[in-house]
Order: C-alpha cells, then structure tokens, then sequence
C-alpha cells in the first residue's frame, strides 16, 4: 500500500503511514485508534528511546496491530523525504502546533484530538496503559 512503510525489518513490526487522512479513513474503518507520531527519528534523543523501549517491543507491536493506526511524521536531519511529504508535515506540525519531540497526537476514527501522549518510563505496559485511557475517551 503506497505511503506504509516497517519501522524496522522484519514481519512483525508496526506499520507505519506517512499520510493521515488515509489514517484516519482506516481506523474509522476497523474502528482503531490513529497515532500521529511526530518524531525526528535520526537526531532527537527521546524519539529514539520511545522507538526502542516502547514502538519497537512486541508486547506494543501486537497492541498497535489491533488498536490503532500507527501514522509517523517525521522531522529528520539526516534521512531524505521528498519536498512533497515535507510540506505534508510541516502543515500538520502547525496545526497540531507541535513544540517538541516526541509528541504523540491520538486521534479517534473521525479524526478529531483525544490526547496527547510523550515518551514515558514503564515501557510498553505504561504506555498501552494511556492509549486505553484515551480509547475509552474516543
């Protein structure tokens, strides 16, 4: 599927989308969370520790599998993108006026803003445990 890319090699990993209306159009659909992760994968430090602790765990990957539609935004320094995709962040970084990385932005199926989420400690546990939070929210 055009803009779905692995986090990391292999079968069991997040699937991330590069673009958030087709996001929000399927997890409106399987009726799944969408979690906008607005990263700067290759330089910031918490982005980094969130991705291994946390994004990468396969405790979190089974979660993320059946809850949620996993959307990254990323911000590199390093990493190329096309002018394209760049703008597309840059016009969602202003609307959802990021100030930091990470910044987790979850949205339910209609697309609307149910919280806000960072790097936290208690790896993926801790963090399952706010994304149920929020869903009980949606």
């Amino acid at each position: 599927m055009a803009g779905w890319t692995l986090a990391q090699a292999g079968a069991a990993d997040i699937k991330w989308s590069t673009d958030v209306p087709q996001g929000v159009t399927k997890a409106k659909a399987e009726n799944k969370l969408v979690m906008l992760d607005f990263t700067g994968s290759d330089w910031c430090g918490w982005c980094i520790k969130l991705n291994k602790e946390i994004f990468s765990q396969p405790e979190f990957v089974e979660y993320a599998q059946n809850n949620i539609v996993a959307v990254e935004l990323d911000f590199p320094r390093k990493k190329e993108q096309t002018a394209e995709l760049k703008k597309a962040n840059k016009e969602l970084q202003k609307k959802y006026k990021i100030e930091g990385y990470p910044t987790i932005i979850v949205l339910n199926g209609e697309g609307k803003e149910i919280g806000r989420l960072g790097y936290m400690e208690g790896g993926p546990k801790a963090f399952i445990k706010e994304l149920e939070k929020l869903k009980k929210k949606a």
